[in-house]
């Protein structure tokens, strides 16, 4: 059994709200696990479970080899760190830090010796007497998480962290909890609503919609072949491109444009039938080219490293993630270019990925 297991879970507030659908995980010693999806997903409701604060109405929740499901959370051995830093406002960083300590009845040089290792290994030994009003927002999450930390439990969970601090706040936090979880090693579960955070943290995603896991995989595998249309475009920024295709004797075509495919495709494409499609393709492999399919740009947004660029064209409207800037103006006629490798395929009507494809 591995350091987290969930088990069939659901969870319904009454007959008619089903917030989770039978939800099935299993979590290895030391992996990160990012719980990703829109909001109302149920990944925040599936992380009170996981802690303790909420119950299953079925399934079971198992740490370890301990059936938790009905533990109340100060059994479980975890530490959690919320979105809104919850630390006491009258206490110091230190008094902050130690505070779940002093609570388990941990002798008082214990306290000490655990606050001087979270703080050196953070970089806040030098706020220890401060109050958390004297503390930037990113100071106060770093004595957030100094109090999980000081517990040295068997779990982590993570309530959206970064999500009340601003965007070059955010980046230098995620570097942070990155290389503090390749320093513990301690098994990880990490609430967002950003896939960048789910890409650049997670051992592995579990990708949610609608109560239900859509797809559980490397950050890697869930955007190189995404189980299906949502997870296409929710992993992913800009959105992948989609184009209504249809199939006819092993031809997949979009306004009359025939889609190049690969032999895999085209082999996964005559098991499956005639029918309509839709054609994935990631902004980033699109290429302006000499030759390709025509069309009209009609936006340009520069980044500095790169430039997002909207073309309309005969499939519909595409958008081309293009590196450096971008010598071309709105009204330009330009051709774009792409490999079949890169396309995904997915049905039209269920949004599943075709298989084999």
């Amino acid at each position: 059994m591995g350091a987290l297991a969930i088990r069939n879970v659901h969870k319904s507030y009454n007959d008619t709200t089903h917030i989770l659908k039978g939800i099935d995980l299993e979590i290895e010693a030391g992996e990160f696990l990012i719980l990703v999806g829109p909001s109302g997903c149920g990944k925040s409701t599936l992380l009170g479970m996981i802690a303790g604060l909420d119950s299953p109405s079925s399934g079971s929740i198992h740490i370890g080899e301990r059936d938790v499901t009905n533990l109340p959370s100060k059994d479980r051995d975890i530490a959690m760190v919320f979105q809104s830093y919850a630390l006491y406002p009258n206490m110091s960083v230190a008094q902050n830090i130690a505070f779940g300590l002093e609570i388990r009845k941990v002798p008082k040089p214990e306290r000490e010796a655990a606050v001087q290792r979270v703080a050196q290994m953070l970089q806040i030994g030098h706020l220890l007497d401060r109050k958390p009003g004297q503390l930037s927002g990113g100071q106060r999450q770093r004595v957030a998480m100094g109090r999980a930390l000081a517990r040295d439990p068997k779990l982590f969970l993570f309530d959206e962290p970064l999500s009340n601090l601003d965007a070059k706040l955010r980046v230098e936090m995620r570097a942070e909890i990155k290389q503090l979880h390749q320093r513990t090693r301690t098994t990880t579960v990490y609430v967002t609503h950003d896939q960048v955070e789910a890409m650049t943290l997670g051992d592995r995603i579990a990708v949610m919609k609608d109560g239900l896991v859509q797809q559980f995989g490397s950050p890697a595998d869930i955007y190189r072949r995404p189980a299906n249309r949502f997870v296409a475009e929710f992993i992913g920024s800009p959105a992948m491109n989609m184009v209504d295709a249809s199939c006819h004797g092993g031809v997949v075509a979009a306004h009359g444009v025939e889609l190049e495919l690969t032999a895999r495709q085209r082999a996964a494409l005559s098991v499956r039938g005639d029918g309509d499609l839709v054609y994935g393709l990631r902004p980033e492999d699109i290429k302006l080219a000499d030759a390709g399919l025509p069309g009209e740009l009609t936006m340009i947004e520069p980044t500095g490293p790169e430039t997002y660029a909207t073309v309309d064209t005969a499939v519909g409207s595409l958008t081309a993630r293009i590196p450096g800037l971008l010598a071309a103006q709105v009204g330009d006629r330009v051709q774009l270019q792409w490999s079949a490798e890169d396309a995904h395929l997915f049905d039209r009507a269920s949004g599943d990925r075709v298989a084999g494809s």
